[in-house]
């Protein structure tokens, strides 16, 4: 982001948010601009007064400044305010201005700095075609003033300008155009840098809400679901068997206690976004706790194989997957028996939770996400998730992860 760049990084401030006189309070107005009253006062006066030292160096060479004189140079200056709502029509009224300045003989001098001005702004607004053709006419009346009309315009008597001034003046307009195009090119892409991160800036923030909403919905599901249970048992035997009864409902408060917890650690990383979390983030060692939490919603699980040890993200998306495949189990199916298989070949983690079933068609408050979020899961480890049917009438969840362990990065 911007305000983690180092000085000097990057584009300045007044290019990151487009040229003077862009700003936000132009945007509250919705006209896109605002105006640039400091930089064209200041400008106006620096051709004001320096127009007037420079008829002091020329005097007897060309007309001396009168009100006329003085008028063209406030036009030519004042025009400057628009130069960034009306680039084009600035530009033109700047070459007409100093055109007709330098007709009348009046001296040379700062006045062309207007047109230098009123250039850069169209050129750096995208009007690059139309500033070269001001540019190109400026150049051409010039040419056309001191070569040819010279001989009726003030001051009288003169004669031709050398043509080593016109190559002074061609290269002053080629430079200025080169400048321009060569700040449009840089301002150009700055915004599409800008662009670039802020569309970066975008993917981050929904694949982080994609995530919490993940990690919600797998930590909400599972806990409800034993809760879900439990209450039925519970309201099932609160007559007939106090005991059980009081049982489920222990149940109910714990897992209600630790799905609180988790959810609190979820949302911690919204408050604090990069602060290091306060619980360490489940993982397959945890696996034990699964199997406990389910046989208090009535579901035997058995684990057939030992957990390697895992980076935390692989860790955690794996251990997720199986508890997914087990809140499943305990909402869908009629078996109340679970198999868990953990098997390592080649670098590759498999995952195999399986039931007997039938399918009960039951629901148990789920939302249809759980097999989506383990495949979202899956992918982002860059492996696969099949689940399904078997032929015998069970059901099975199988996860391929290419993922290395702790032990091997050793």
């Amino acid at each position: 982001m911007d305000e983690q760049r180092g000085p000097g990084v990057g584009p300045p401030r007044w290019w990151r948010h487009g040229p003077p006189g862009w700003g936000r309070r132009a945007a509250e107005r919705g006209d896109g601009t605002r105006w640039p009253w400091p930089s064209t006062v200041l400008f106006t006066a620096f051709v004001l007064i320096g127009s007037g030292f420079a008829d002091h160096a020329q005097t007897g060479e060309r007309v001396a400044l009168d009100p006329q004189a003085r008028v063209l140079l406030l036009l030519s200056g004042a025009v400057l305010l628009w130069r960034w709502r009306h680039p084009v029509a600035v530009l033109w009224g700047t070459v007409a201005a100093v055109l007709l300045y330098l007709g009348a003989g009046y001296p040379y001098g700062p006045v062309l700095l207007t047109v230098a001005v009123a250039g850069f702004a169209a050129v750096v607004s995208g009007r690059r075609y139309a500033a070269w053709a001001a540019m190109g006419t400026l150049w051409a009346g010039h040419l056309l003033t001191v070569h040819v009309l010279y001989r009726w315009l003030p001051p009288s008597g003169d004669d031709a300008a050398p043509w080593t001034e016109e190559i002074v003046v061609a290269t002053w307009v080629v430079a200025l155009l080169a400048v321009s195009e060569l700040a449009r090119v840089r301002r150009e892409q700055w915004a599409r840098e800008r662009a670039e991160r802020a569309r970066a800036e975008r993917r981050r923030a929904d694949e982080e809400r994609l995530r919490i909403a993940r990690e919600l919905h797998d930590v909400l599901a599972h806990s409800i679901s034993v809760i879900n249970v439990q209450a039925g048992v519970g309201l099932a035997l609160l007559d007939s068997d106090p005991e059980h009864a009081r049982s489920a409902l222990t149940t109910i408060k714990a897992k209600s206690k630790e799905a609180l917890g988790e959810v609190r650690q979820v949302l911690d990383t919204l408050r604090a976004p990069g602060a290091a979390p306060r619980t360490p983030a489940p993982g397959l060692d945890r696996l034990p706790e699964l199997v406990e939490q389910a046989a208090s919603a009535g579901l035997t699980v058995t684990v057939e194989g030992e957990p390697p040890r895992l980076a935390p993200g692989a860790d955690l998306a794996a251990f997720r997957i199986v508890q997914e495949a087990l809140t499943n189990v305990v909402r869908h199916s009629g078996s109340r028996e679970a198999r868990v298989r953990i098997e390592r070949r080649d670098g590759r983690l498999r995952l195999l939770v399986d039931d007997d079933g039938p399918a009960t068609g039951a629901d148990a408050g789920g939302t249809g996400n759980g097999l989506a979020g383990m495949r979202e899961r899956a992918a982002a480890l860059g492996g696969t998730i099949e689940a399904g049917t078997r032929p015998d009438g069970g059901f099975r969840v199988l996860a391929d992860l290419p993922i290395d362990t702790e032990e091997d990065d050793r």
